[in-house]
């Protein structure tokens, strides 16, 4: 592990202190997104006959101290699709999905989860909590239980009802706020100090932050150690796409590249105050969710300083897409390329579309959108374009139909 240097508490305006530890980064109180610094260098990095598989193949630039790994499920490590269909669509030929649909509760809540129970279980931690729209809870509920520890989660009254079962199977408490999820995330927080719970909640926790951007090494590694041109990835409460950023900006820093990818963010239309504040609203708008994609429905993001910062610093831009459209995205990611994605999973290649269309992104640049979550947990969404065809049984009504 690489010595850390820093840790820094940001809040949503912008203003920051220092952390001495990341205990005491976990414990501080308040709303602020908190990031590690280390002492960069090219050893940091794993070499290319290096073994190691997912998110502890990057060991040297997470803040894990020796030993082995006591989480056992596999997380990290998700495919770079190239696929066929959406480049002939879009017409772009170098366009990649990440898929982080592959996780164990299928989404790329899933890396943060475990690094943050291995800190608890390298502690004796008995329980974590956190508080979530759908698919933190789910990922902690299985994760936890994985691991033989307790899960508390808080998530807002209309929480998805195949991820609240999902949840309860894995054997959570789950607590159900009326007042939505930034009262949910309060009163995960203060559970947290009052129960001795370990707090997993996103941005506030570092390690959320510090496990996500192992997916920036793994595109590197995956494009041949090279970079791609533009990420496109959406923003909810924000640390998707901070992580993304640190990431890349830890790769120039130990020297493995010199410049990072432009990033693009995406925020649904029907709550989008990440977008509100690029555009130059006196502050954030967010109100209550009017969006199908629960998964970034966060109308008061804990890091919405940090994301149009990285943003900003990457020659990247903030969009907002309409609901249609992500809606839109499902099929056609699940057509052109296999992947089944829920609408905040969707919202980057809907985000993607809209940015060719308008010349933000050069067809013949090299692409990789995020795909964060699947859509077997959201299967009101899955509406196919297509109808079945009934027949009785004979393949001369096969060759009929097709003909």
């Amino acid at each position: 592990m690489a010595d850390v240097t820093e840790i820094r508490l940001i809040d949503p305006e912008g203003d920051s202190r220092p952390a001495e530890t990341i205990e005491a980064a976990i414990a501080a109180p308040g709303m602020h997104h908190a990031e590690v610094r280390y002492a960069y260098g090219a050893d940091c990095l794993p070499g290319p006959e290096e073994q190691g598989a997912g998110i502890w193949r990057y060991r040297g630039l997470l803040p894990l101290g020796p030993g082995p790994v006591r989480y056992p499920l596999p997380v990290g490590g998700t495919p770079l699709l190239a696929p066929p269909g959406l480049r002939a669509a879009l017409g772009t030929p170098e366009l990649y999905l990440k898929d982080e649909t592959r996780g164990p509760s299928g989404s790329n809540k899933d890396r943060a989860t475990a690094l943050v129970l291995e800190y608890g279980l390298r502690r004796g931690v008995a329980a974590a909590t956190c508080a979530s729209t759908g698919n933190v809870a789910s990922s902690l509920a299985l994760g936890a239980a994985a691991a033989g520890m307790r899960a508390y989660v808080f998530v807002p009254a209309e929480v998805s009802d195949a991820k609240l079962r999902l949840m309860l199977l894995a054997g959570a408490e789950v607590f159900r706020v009326e007042q939505g999820y930034e009262a949910a995330f309060r009163l995960s927080r203060a559970a947290a100090r009052a129960f001795g719970w370990l707090d997993r909640n996103t941005g506030v926790n570092p390690l959320t932050v510090e496990a996500k951007k192992t997916v920036a090494f793994e595109i590197w590694e995956q494009l041949g150690r090279s970079l791609p041109d533009v990420v496109v990835a959406p923003i909810g409460d924000g640390p998707t796409l901070a992580a993304l950023a640190k990431g890349f900006r830890e790769l120039q820093a130990c020297g493995a590249t010199s410049r990072v990818p432009r990033l693009i963010g995406v925020q649904s239309e029907g709550c989008a105050p990440v977008y509100s504040a690029w555009r130059g609203a006196a502050r954030a708008i967010g109100g209550a969710p009017g969006t199908i994609a629960e998964g970034i429905a966060v109308p008061e993001p804990v890091s919405l300083f940090v994301v149009q910062r990285d943003v900003r610093e990457s020659g990247g831009t903030i969009l907002a897409v309409p609901d249609e459209e992500i809606l839109a995205a499902i099929p056609a990611l699940l057509s052109g390329a296999g992947v089944c994605a829920e609408p905040a999973g969707a919202a980057a290649y809907a985000g993607l579309q809209r940015a060719v269309a308008a010349g933000l992104v050069e067809r013949g640049e090299r692409i990789v959108t995020l795909v964060t979550g699947s859509g077997f947990k959201t299967p009101q969404y899955l509406r196919p374009l297509r109808t079945t065809r009934s027949i009785r049984g004979e393949l001369a009504e096969v060759v009929a139909a097709l003909t």
